[in-house]
């Protein structure tokens, strides 16, 4: 057996041995787990500091998941709505969602496809083969992205299938993955995957990303194999209350992502996910956040903040204001430290330019 399926199979799932460990009442911890089970790896279980720290809230059951909440979904992204297979979703024009695995190496209290894994979630080969026509007939699409569970939790054969599959349409240019494996299995990103995977550019990878703490020396280490291989890394992060939904920790994330040579990609609202209503934020906290980033640290460390409207309606930015006023085509704004500045803009009309005068 590989040594990463040696490490998944020790992760812990058994809430009595997590209760021991941090001293908690285990009822309370069962009772969420038959609604949605934990997997934690026992090297992400050793960097959790104490009871309620940025680590433990992502990983270990919480009553809170077992409360209702405002306007809470069991599938806040209408991707039921938009399924056009057992595995594909597709909501825009370009491009598709390819589900592909049923199983992550840890399990997110704040998924956003809890609903999936309330039971065994199996995927089938003649599923992946219907995904696989469905892309290969569909010659709309220029983009796939490859999603799950985590697809780095399949066999490098059956993901090399699944790739090669792909590329085989030839409308297709652009493959994404996206994986939290780095982060919380790096041991998965082997030499061998590595290898395969450079045969199948331009590919790139969205990681899964909430707090520094996240990237220590063998998480690092695992990018840079995956970086030096050519493939262009992105990090996808959850605005998470009591995780990272303040300016000093998202800034140190996003600088730690740069110089492992991630590119931070988007920060997202947390889903209007049933059982996640205790991981919520304001939407002010976000722009504040972004706030904080603009003009104080480099524009490569700027992703978008963005909703991903409930029932399918994608994603939407929300950005801070800096527009404080507008007379004509002169505008007033303010910059990143307050101070004010003005902008004269192009008419919409162009009968309204100034004459040109000969030089």
């Amino acid at each position: 057996m590989e040594k990463w399926k040696k490490i998944l199979a020790a992760s812990v799932s058994d809430v009595a041995e997590i209760a021991t460990r941090f001293g908690l009442p285990p009822g309370s911890l069962q009772q969420v787990n038959e609604i949605f089970p934990c997997r934690i790896p026992r090297r992400w279980l050793q960097k959790i500091t104490a009871p309620g720290d940025p680590l433990f809230r992502q990983c270990v059951p919480d009553p809170a998941e077992a409360a209702g909440g405002r306007d809470l979904l069991d599938d806040p992204l209408g991707e039921v709505r938009f399924k056009k297979s057992e595995l594909i979703v597709q909501k825009y024009p370009d491009r598709c969602l390819f589900l592909v695995s049923g199983e992550c190496a840890m399990y997110c209290r704040f998924c956003t496809r809890k609903r999936k894994f309330r039971q065994p979630f199996i995927i089938k080969r003649s599923d992946i083969d219907a995904g696989l026509e469905y892309i290969q007939t569909h010659t709309g699409l220029r983009d796939v992205l490859i999603s799950g569970g985590d697809p780095f939790l399949l066999d490098d054969d059956q993901i090399e299938y699944i790739l090669r599959g792909v590329r085989q349409a030839s409308h297709v240019k652009i493959i994404r993955i996206g994986t939290r494996t780095p982060g919380v299995l790096p041991e998965r990103i082997t030499v061998k995957l590595v290898n395969m995977l450079k045969k199948y550019q331009p590919l790139y990878l969205n990681i899964h990303f909430n707090h520094p703490d996240e990237l220590d020396e063998i998480t690092c280490r695992a990018l840079k194999r995956l970086a030096d291989a050519g493939i262009v890394l992105g990090s996808q992060t959850v605005l998470l209350k009591g995780v990272n939904d303040s300016p000093e920790v998202m800034k140190k994330l996003m600088w730690k992502l740069l110089e492992n040579r991630v590119r931070p990609y988007y920060i997202f609202q947390c889903d209007l996910i049933y059982g996640a209503e205790h991981f919520r934020t304001p939407l002010a906290q976000g722009v504040k956040i972004m706030e904080s980033l603009r003009g104080w640290c480099s524009g490569m460390a700027n992703p978008h903040f963005v909703i991903d409207l409930p029932g399918g309606g994608g994603k939407v930015p929300v950005t801070p204001e800096y527009l404080l006023d507008r007379t004509g085509d002169c505008l007033t704004y303010r910059n990143y430290c307050g101070e004010t500045y003005h902008y004269c803009d192009v008419p919409d009309d162009p009968a309204e330019l100034p004459p040109q005068h000969p030089r």
